[in-house]
């Protein structure tokens, strides 16, 4: 079988690691930087590890597509694949590290106002201390808990919240990670108990809009919240006017509704808002690089052996 990866972030020995596994498993592979270098005597190819949108729209012998991210939702709607049998596997699993400890990064910026700290010792200013809040006896709601929540949340434990409630469409999680598990039809129960809102939702039909303005509001006074999934889950109007009216203490988002965020958005002037340009993730880590990279080359065997892919996306569900 043809191998195509297309990725300009690898490094050699990922690329060495590659081609041991598909001469092992008795496949070609070409790598290419970008979707626009690859010949047309390669757009029959069976594998793509990465993206080519011109054959996955057009190629019906493709087989499989690994894309090395994620999030799918751009690539699931109707007739997207020319192979409708195509399989399609992400990476979520290889971001866990570098996202959690973003998102650890963010709640001690916002709670321990580091961000106005750093504004006022840029321009020269030293001023007295002020009233901090600690992640220490906080009340974290992870509404998420697939593999980048509760990593998150496993790294959030070692602050000694004084509780960690994780929310998901089940209502099953680690019990080992979590105080507590709740399905999604009690997050309203949950959010006027939350201190900070941990959010790492994909994008489905039933995560868009989820925290509405009237969810957002049960949040207490003083609550914080931490975005890294994707930014249809939050209603980013009232999520400005809350945090002006100071019902909010702070939030920090790393997904946006639209991306690039617009330069007339209102966001990029609310008061307490902390903006990250979807850099959360990212092949930025040698931890995620070599996890991708791994577990490309797990499902590449088991691809080759004719047994289930690991980390197959379900279609229907979106993730």
């Amino acid at each position: 079988m043809k191998i195509l990866v297309i990725n300009n972030q690898l490094e050699q020995k990922h690329i060495e690691l590659i081609k041991a596994a598909t001469a092992e498993t008795n496949n070609s592979v070409a790598f290419y930087n970008s979707e626009a270098e690859i010949p047309e005597s390669n757009f029959d190819a069976d594998i793509i590890y990465g993206f080519a949108p011109s054959i996955v729209k057009t190629s019906k012998k493709l087989k499989w597509l690994c894309v090395p991210w994620a999030g799918v939702d751009s690539i699931m709607s109707p007739g997207y694949f020319a192979n409708d049998d195509c399989l399609l596997t992400n990476s979520a699993g290889a971001y866990g590290v570098s996202i959690a400890e973003h998102m650890i990064a963010v709640s001690l910026v916002m709670m321990r106002r580091l961000d106005e700290f750093f504004d006022e010792t840029r321009n020269g200013k030293w001023l007295l201390p002020r009233p901090q809040k600690s992640l220490k006896d906080c009340r974290i709601t992870v509404l998420g808990t697939g593999d980048i929540g509760t990593t998150f949340a496993k790294r959030a434990k070692a602050f000694e919240p004084a509780k960690i409630t994780g929310v998901c469409r089940s209502g099953k999680a680690s019990q080992a990670v979590y105080d507590e598990v709740l399905p999604v039809s009690k997050l309203e129960q949950i959010l006027p108990k939350t201190d900070l809102l941990a959010m790492s939702l994909p994008a489905t039909p039933e995560t868009k809009n989820i925290m509405s303005k009237e969810k957002l509001s049960l949040l207490p006074k003083g609550a914080y919240i931490v975005n890294v999934g994707r930014g249809s889950a939050i209603d980013e109007d009232a999520l400005a006017e809350l945090l002006e009216s100071g019902h909010l203490a702070g939030a920090a988002l790393d997904v946006f509704q639209k991306e690039p965020l617009p330069q007339e958005s209102k966001l990029w002037k609310t008061k307490n808002l902390l903006i990250t340009p979807h850099v959360a993730g990212n092949m930025t880590l040698a931890y995620t690089k070599n996890k991708n990279v791994e577990m490309f080359i797990e499902d590449l065997h088991n691809f080759s052996a004719g047994k289930p892919l690991r980390y197959l996306v379900d279609r229907k569900l979106g993730y």
